[in-house]
């Protein structure tokens, strides 16, 4: 592990390393020789996913800041909120989160969770859900509380070090099953993840192609955005942007956030029925079925190694099933 990521402080919420396995039905299924899976749907934290790496870092500042709640920003069945409420708790503080859109009546998926784990939440129905949470945290410090405010999706430079520690991961364990990958695909949403494995695998000195997958139409341009937050994660680390960059997969995003794709429908199912793998409607199977979608045009070729990050979300396939996927 670097050195310089090592001074930066972390407190202890995912179990890693997490595993790193060999999809050979799915691949067939896809058309690929060979296709390993990153397994960061098994972190641990409130049913696991890629938040967890993301709040180890954030969590650790708030505790160094004083903060006594955490407060976040997210769509109702948000996945880092949920994952924000068990770190909250861990820490041994509240959480609250603004949600954007109206109000919801139904608790469900993430929401259950959420609840369980004694988080509260209101909604923004109009305007951006961030101005909300940072008037609420004016609110907060008048009524005496110590707020700490975490991005959307722990999407800034100092949630990226959690996917610069996981691309590093990675790295070490690709030198144990041979062969050099072409692409590392994930879902690119608020760009954190994506940010941090572009930046890991570049400081590991890895030649692999990191590919994200638009999963909205929230981040106009996820290259820039994604440049951008590399560059604060690097003034974390004290050291110079390299140049990399991701090539971003943007065609795959469909009808909108959430809203089921003939690819990502196909991916979710071929995922479960090949390899018992699990998916989540929003991000993964969006992901994967991007990665159909490149493989059928041709552009990701039969004898491309290929990676793909799972980053769990799959509470939301028991939300309503009319807000993010239709099974039969």
């Amino acid at each position: 592990m670097l050195p310089e990521l090592e001074r930066v402080p972390r407190m202890e919420l995912a179990i890693t390393p997490t595993p790193l396995q060999e999809t050979p039905r799915l691949a067939a299924a896809l058309g690929l020789d060979r296709l390993l899976v990153k397994r960061d749907d098994n972190t641990g934290l409130a049913l696991g996913g890629n938040k967890a790496r993301k709040l180890e870092y954030l969590v650790a500042a708030a505790t160094r800041a004083g903060a006594d709640i955490l407060l976040t920003v997210g769509a109702p069945q948000s996945n880092h909120c949920r994952c924000t409420a068990a770190a909250a708790r861990a820490a041994g503080m509240d959480a609250h989160f603004v949600f954007n859109g109206p109000p919801v009546e139904e608790v469900q998926g993430n929401l259950l969770l959420d609840r369980l784990l004694g988080a509260t939440w209101s909604f923004s129905p109009d305007r951006p859900a961030s101005e909300r949470v940072a008037e609420l945290a004016e609110e907060l410090r008048a009524a005496g509380r110590r707020p700490y405010v975490i991005p959307g999706g722990g999407s800034n430079g100092l949630g990226a070090l959690g996917y610069v520690r996981c691309a590093l991961e990675l790295a070490e364990q690709l030198a144990g099953h041979g062969g050099r990958p072409r692409y590392l695909v994930c879902a690119g949403g608020s760009c954190g993840t994506l940010s941090g494995l572009t930046l890991g695998l570049a400081l590991a000195g890895s030649d692999a192609q990191v590919a994200g997958v638009s999963i909205s139409n929230s981040v106009p341009d996820r290259d820039a955005r994604t440049r951008e937050i590399m560059a604060e994660a690097c003034e974390h680390l004290d050291m110079a942007l390299p140049d990399a960059a991701p090539v971003i997969w943007g065609g795959y995003v469909g009808s909108g956030y959430g809203m089921p794709t003939e690819l990502s429908t196909r991916a979710l199912e071929t995922a479960a029925r090949t390899e018992g793998l699990i998916l989540d409607p929003v991000y993964t199977a969006k992901a994967l079925g991007g990665l159909i979608g490149e493989i059928e045009a041709g552009r990701v070729k039969r004898d491309d190694f290929v990676v793909f990050l799972h980053t769990g979300g799959t509470p939301a396939l028991f939300a309503d099933p009319a807000l993010y996927w239709h099974p039969d």
